[in-house]
């Protein structure tokens, strides 16, 4: 009888203790240790990841309705640290994008990638949430597609489209995020097409049209309607 008793006593503490090894709180009522929480009315993970005394540390993983057991983002928090490691992911463990947010905002460098690939599609750069920075955008094979500067979220001065063989076919000038100033649009070899200024996001003035490398029409907008 009392190697039975004994035996009860084991089974009910290690029966409390696997309980307790997930969402369990601190004595002041903050979370603490391993977490895990489910979407409602389905068995899926919405998240796991450990807290200590309220704070996320370590990796956190989230997952979307019937993903399975790929998580589609991984949040990596620092300690002493407010700025999060961030990834996303497809259903099928490619990263889609990855960079880092303090708090909902995101910071610094972020990259994208080129679907189901590990090749770079785009990279941006964000100040307090906003596009801040060259936004650098790249064909499957590397060369740079589109070059594009953002000053607190908004396009400022020149951008450029590249062919994927790295001419520049056409040339934007920009403020405050709007078409101002000298825009171009050249040929697959680089020469000349067309060259006109824009005025806040409209055509303003001469614009010349060239053919074969020579001047063949010019246009003064806007276009007076009678």
């Amino acid at each position: 009888m009392r190697s039975i008793f004994l035996f009860c006593i084991v089974v009910f503490t290690c029966t409390s203790l696997i309980g307790q090894r997930y969402n369990a709180f601190d004595a002041n009522g903050k979370r603490h240790g391993k977490w895990q929480k489910k979407y409602e009315n389905i068995e899926q993970l919405r998240y796991e990841g450990t807290f200590d005394h309220g704070k996320e540390i370590g990796q956190f993983k989230f997952y979307k309705p019937n993903s399975g057991t790929s998580p589609t983002a991984i949040k990596t928090f620092l300690k002493n640290n407010d700025t999060v490691r961030v990834k996303y992911f497809t259903q099928k463990g490619k990263v889609i994008s990855q960079g880092q947010m303090i708090g909902k905002e995101r910071v610094g460098k972020w990259v994208y990638y080129h679907k189901g690939s590990n090749k770079i599609m785009m990279t941006e750069q964000y100040t307090s949430g906003k596009l801040n920075g060259e936004q650098l955008t790249y064909f499957t094979n590397g060369q740079l597609t589109e070059k594009t500067l953002y000053v607190a979220g908004k396009r400022e001065g020149k951008s450029f489209i590249f062919s994927d063989s790295g001419v520049v076919m056409k040339e934007f000038t920009y403020g405050n995020d709007k078409l101002q100033g000298l825009t171009k649009y050249f040929d697959t070899d680089g020469t000349l097409l067309i060259e006109g200024n824009y005025k806040r996001g409209r055509k303003d003035g001469l614009w010349k049209y060239y053919k074969d490398g020579k001047l063949s029409e010019q246009k003064i907008f806007p276009i007076n309607k009678r």
